[in-house]
C-alpha cells in the first residue's frame, strides 16, 4: 500500500472513541514533496519531446495506462525525468495528459510525477529555439495583454506561446507544480544530474527556487538552470562517465542517503547503467525526432529491471 495512504489510515479513530471516521484521501495538490518513501513498485522513464504517441507507448509498456489513457498502475509510483517540451508538435497534449495522470494516480493510491528538464526551463525563459511550427500554433490562442513587455517582445506568431510559458503564465504555473528533482526511497530522479554541490543545498531548496520563479514570484535561479553543471544540463553521469564522475556520483548519493540516480538528457542506444549500476541512463530517444523505442525502468526493493529494447 502507498506509504502516504498508510499514514492516513493510521490516523483512523477507533469505533470505541465515538469520533467520526477518517477523512478520504485528500485531492491531488502541487507541488509534490521532494522526497517520499519507496513504494512496492517504482517506475521511471525519460524524455518524450513533444511526441504524444511515444508518451502513450512508454506508459502502456510499463503497465501504467490503458489504451484510453486511464491510469491502471494502482499504487505504483512513476517519475518522468523531464523534457516533455520541444522537438515535436504534441506538447500541449502531453502536458495535459500528464496532469490528468497525476490526479488519477493519486486517487488510486499511487503517484505520477513529471519533472522539469532543460527544455521546460528554456520555455519559461522564452527560449524557443527548439520549438516546432506546430508548437507555436498549438498555443497561439493563449491570450495576452498588449502591455506585457515580455510577450510583446516576441514575434507575433510566438506571442501565444510566450503568454503560456512566461513566468506566471498558465502553462508556467502548471510546470511550477513539478519538481526539478525528486527522491523516492533510495532512488534520485533528475533530468541532467545532481552533483554534490547541489546535494549539499538540498533538493527541497532547489525545487522551491524553481517553483517560485515559474510562478513569477522570484528571479530565475541561474545556478539551477544554466551552465553545464546545473541539474538540468549536467552530463557528468550520462556521457561516458569516467572514474572521476563515478566518484562524484558516490559522494552525491552519500549526501542524499540514496542508492542510485536515474537521469535522462543524453540520448543512449538503449537503457543502460553506469558506475556499478548506481546511475541509470534512460533517455533512449523514444520521441519521433530521434527515432528510438520506448523504454522504462522498474524498481522493486533492491531489484532494478529494464523494460524495453535498444534501437
Amino acid at each position: 500500500m502507498n506509504p502516504l495512504l498508510l499514514a492516513l489510515l493510521a490516523c483512523t479513530p477507533s469505533e470505541e472513541s465515538g469520533d467520526s471516521p477518517v477523512e478520504p484521501r485528500p485531492a491531488w495538490s502541487t507541488p509534490p514533496p521532494s522526497k517520499i518513501e519507496a513504494p512496492e513498485r517504482l517506475v521511471g522513464f525519460a524524455d518524450v519531446h513533444g511526441d504524444l504517441q511515444a508518451a502513450r507507448d512508454v506508459l502502456q509498456l510499463a503497465g501504467l495506462t490503458d489504451a484510453e489513457d486511464r491510469w491502471i498502475g494502482g499504487e505504483t509510483i512513476a517519475v518522468q525525468t523531464g523534457d516533455q517540451l520541444d522537438r515535436g508538435d504534441d506538447e500541449r497534449a502531453i502536458l495535459e495528459l500528464f496532469e490528468s495522470l497525476s490526479e488519477q494516480a493519486w486517487d488510486a493510491g499511487g503517484g505520477f510525477y513529471p519533472l522539469l528538464g532543460n527544455h521546460e526551463t528554456m520555455n519559461v525563459e522564452l527560449d524557443f529555439r527548439y520549438v516546432t511550427d506546430g508548437g507555436f500554433v498549438d498555443f497561439a490562442e493563449v491570450p495576452y495583454e498588449s502591455d506585457d513587455a515580455l510577450v510583446m517582445g516576441l514575434d507575433e506568431a510566438e506571442r501565444g506561446r510566450g503568454a503560456a510559458f512566461r513566468p506566471g503564465g498558465p502553462y508556467a504555473m502548471m510546470l511550477a507544480g513539478h519538481n526539478l528533482s525528486m527522491q523516492v526511497g533510495g532512488t534520485v530522479f533528475v533530468h541532467g544530474g545532481i552533483l554534490s554541490e547541489h546535494a549539499e543545498v538540498g533538493l527541497e531548496a532547489i525545487n522551491a527556487d524553481l517553483h517560485a520563479w515559474m510562478r513569477g514570484d522570484a528571479a530565475a535561479p541561474q545556478a539551477w538552470i544554466h551552465s553545464d553543471s546545473s541539474p538540468v544540463w549536467a552530463r557528468d553521469y550520462s556521457k561516458d562517465p569516467d572514474s572521476e564522475a563515478c566518484e562524484e556520483l558516490n559522494k552525491t548519493l552519500d549526501i542524499l542517503g540514496a542508492d542510485r540516480m536515474v537521469v535522462g538528457h543524453t540520448v543512449q542506444d538503449g537503457p543502460i547503467s553506469a558506475c556499478e549500476d548506481k546511475v541509470w541512463l534512460m533517455d533512449v530517444g523514444m520521441a519521433e525526432h530521434y527515432g528510438g523505442r520506448p523504454a522504462a525502468l522498474e524498481i522493486r526493493g533492491d531489484t532494478v529491471t529494464l523494460i524495453g529494447e535498444a534501437r
